[in-house]
């Protein structure tokens, strides 16, 4: 799995890297004026953007729109706000691009849902203040259950904290993992931890690349797998707590789990963001990202727009109000019982 998931990610970069380096060679780098930098950011994300059929989005419809608002003489910031506006469209958490004055961003997959997390609570009440803090994994027993909350996939695990954790599950209940309001990072985080949680490796999805301007140019699928790691492992129930705001590798680490035979995911669907970012940059210097892959789960279905939980829960504003967490006290029971 993880080598097809470097390989995944050398092509996204050889895909930039090789069309960088025939320009040089080809052709003079585009100029810096504005008609420039919005032609060669419509065209990269014409040529390597995975989701427009997915997501119904007809680019040269996009392009017709935007365009007139290119002047040959504008400020940066009429232009920032132009691209910005037409990567808008695109309806994709993982699409942005950066100036020296502002990101754009579109955070419609978590702003107009509720949060249905408060760290600040579960850190009082659950936690308490003689928690574990193993790494990036905060982790307490709480009723013969092994509870532990890793906010950022951003925050490298290492294999000292997985094996304390396995050996802090022995004589208990189960393990509830919670990666609610959890906006990603690295995919190598959530294979390692999914690692110490099965004896024989399984396939949980599979990905491809795009690479062409047509609808159906993309590299073949390529199976995503999880092989049990060396070492100890832990083998009992496990629960996933999500919301909203997992999104990307924490969506990724959904879906192993999904499609984990002891796991179960409890909470709201994830947020999505099912394909790796490529990067690059315009003529300005400014960067840009985008989704350049696509991602599938055995059932052929796009994770994309998110996983789905096995038992929906929702935080209920009384339970909150008395500092309970109404989605992990379903976890709880269900491990309990």
């Amino acid at each position: 799995m993880i080598r097809s998931y470097l390989k995944i990610i050398l092509i996204c970069f050889l895909n930039l890297t090789i069309v960088s380096c025939e320009k040089c060679l080809l052709e003079k780098d585009p100029q810096n004026t504005p008609i420039n930098n919005f032609d060669y950011l419509w065209t990269e994300v014409k040529h390597k953007y995975a989701y427009f059929e997915y997501k119904r989005t007809n680019w040269d419809s996009i392009y017709d729109v935007y365009s007139v608002d290119i002047q040959s003489e504008m400020a940066d910031t009429a232009l920032f706000n132009v691209l910005a506006d037409m990567l808008y469209e695109l309806n994709d958490g993982h699409v942005n691009l950066k100036s020296d004055f502002d990101r754009s961003r579109n955070w419609s997959w978590f702003l107009e849902f509720p949060q249905n997390f408060n760290l600040n609570m579960v850190t009082r009440n659950y936690l308490g203040n003689d928690y574990k803090i193993t790494g990036p994994l905060k982790n307490q027993v709480i009723d013969s259950v092994l509870y532990i909350y890793y906010g950022s996939f951003g925050s490298e695990i290492q294999d000292e904290h997985i094996d304390y954790i396995i050996d802090r599950t022995k004589g208990l209940k189960g393990l509830i993992i919670d990666i609610r309001d959890n906006g990603g990072g690295s995919l190598q985080n959530g294979i390692r931890l999914a690692s110490a949680f099965t004896d024989t490796g399984f396939v949980y999805a599979r990905s491809r690349i795009k690479t062409g301007p047509a609808e159906d140019d993309f590299a073949p699928w390529e199976d995503l797998e999880i092989t049990p790691r060396d070492g100890d492992r832990y083998t009992g129930k496990i629960v996933l707590l999500t919301n909203k705001y997992s999104y990307s590798a924490s969506t990724f680490f959904a879906q192993m789990m999904k499609s984990h035979p002891r796991a179960v995911l409890i909470g709201d669907h994830t947020g999505g963001g099912g394909g790796i970012p490529a990067y690059g940059e315009l003529p300005n210097g400014w960067i840009y990202r985008f989704s350049s892959t696509q991602t599938l789960n055995p059932h052929d279905e796009h994770i994309e727009g998110g996983v789905m939980v096995d038992i929906r829960v929702d935080l209920d504003p009384e339970d909150e109000a008395e500092g309970i967490d109404t989605i992990l006290e379903v976890a709880l029971e269900y491990l309990r019982g």
